[in-house]
């Protein structure tokens, strides 16, 4: 959140050199991404791919890096790249929470990605990485928006799979056996927000105290050697991380 030198970069399935059908499968069947700022994209192929979809209030990036894919001859990955990015969570445009604006435009997003992949093949395995793609989300749409639900089931049926209700996990089923799907939806919502704000100002907190003690050592490398009694060697790195406006 601040303290970004903690971060731990954790690879997953598209951490290598993948075409696009395979890149997006992958990414829809094992809901993995890659952040927009890791991408390095060229003008020619920006082009090709088209303009961002201003429209979209949710998942656009993701909506426009599959046409990126589309119009590429596939990904290369760098493994020693690295982005940090503070992300802002539920504050983010990307947070769809009970705005039936996002809900919108987050499904409207989920089938684009649909029609691209099922644009480069038509097989079984595609099939089974979209319904997988729509069992994921459900849990956003359930049960507040019985239309994208339902509509979702019809893209299943067509694609060979079946959809079932959205599975809580321990925390909440109690919850919702108790009182309903609407208070166990809200209490979901609510307390990872509650969590995420005393984690974020915590960890804002450790920042500020520890930052002069690094900016000490960054200054004085020399020193910090000796007191080591380790030899003395400099290296000088930049790290670029997102900062929350």
């Amino acid at each position: 959140m601040y303290r970004y030198y903690r971060a731990k970069m954790i690879p997953n399935s598209l951490w290598c050199d993948l075409p696009p059908l395979e890149w997006l499968l992958r990414k829809m069947e094992r809901n993995e991404y890659m952040q927009t700022a890791t991408w390095l994209v060229s003008r020619e192929l920006t082009e090709a791919a088209g303009p961002w979809n201003a429209k979209l209030l949710g998942d656009d990036d993701g909506e426009y890096f599959c046409r990126v894919l589309l119009a590429s001859d596939g990904v290369r990955f760098v493994p020693d790249a690295r982005v940090y990015y503070r992300t802002p969570w539920f504050t983010s445009l990307g947070y769809v929470g009970e705005s039936n604006k996002k809900m919108d435009a987050l499904w409207e997003s989920m089938k684009m990605h649909i029609r691209y992949l099922r644009s480069m093949e038509e097989s079984t395995r595609v099939g089974t990485a979209c319904v997988r793609y729509l069992q994921t989300a459900m849990i956003l749409f359930y049960p507040e928006r019985p239309d994208i639900v339902q509509e979702a089931q019809s893209i299943a049926r067509d694609l060979g799979g079946q959809l079932t209700p959205p599975v809580l996990s321990w925390k909440y089923a109690w919850i919702k056996a108790i009182f309903g799907w609407a208070v166990a939806k809200q209490v979901r919502r609510l307390l990872p927000i509650i969590r995420w704000t005393a984690q974020r100002q915590l960890d804002g907190l450790l920042f500020h105290i520890a930052r002069p003690e690094e900016e000490s050592r960054d200054l004085n490398p020399e020193l910090e050697s000796s007191k080591s009694g380790a030899p003395s060697i400099h290296t000088s790195q930049r790290s670029h991380h997102g900062r929350q406006p």
